[in-house]
């Protein structure tokens, strides 16, 4: 398996299969969407700047790395008044994991959730 900055690569028999990373992201996205308790995702200053200076709209509250064939997802959000933090985060985590492996076929190594704040909507 090979993978660059924008595809994660698998080689198969008959050629190769290329998964973009926004792809990928949409996924954790649609998951996340999916999890009771969770109140919004939340973008980082990094985001903000791309966003602000390069015109590009950042995948909001995912981030992506790949290190030896395997994912890991940093996932920023807040979770809604009344619900317990540490369940609904690994709620998130499971969702994010299964959905992410079940679709791609790639190892998922770890999923970060980073609660930000809490909404009381």
């Amino acid at each position: 398996m090979g993978e660059n900055r924008e595809y994660l690569t698998q080689s198969a028999s008959d050629g190769s299969i290329n998964i973009s990373e926004d792809v990928v992201v949409a996924i954790a996205s649609e998951a996340i969407g999916e999890i009771e308790g969770v109140g919004a995702m939340m973008t980082t200053m990094t985001e903000q700047l791309t966003e602000q200076f390069m015109g590009k709209k950042p995948a909001r509250g995912i981030r992506m790395d790949i290190q030896d064939g395997e994912i890991t997802l940093d996932v920023y959000l807040t979770v809604k008044y009344g619900f317990a933090i540490p369940e609904t985060a690994a709620k998130v985590q499971d969702a994010v994991m299964s959905a992410v492996e079940t679709m791609t076929g790639f190892s998922v190594r770890t999923v970060n959730v980073h609660v930000g704040g809490i909404s009381f909507n």
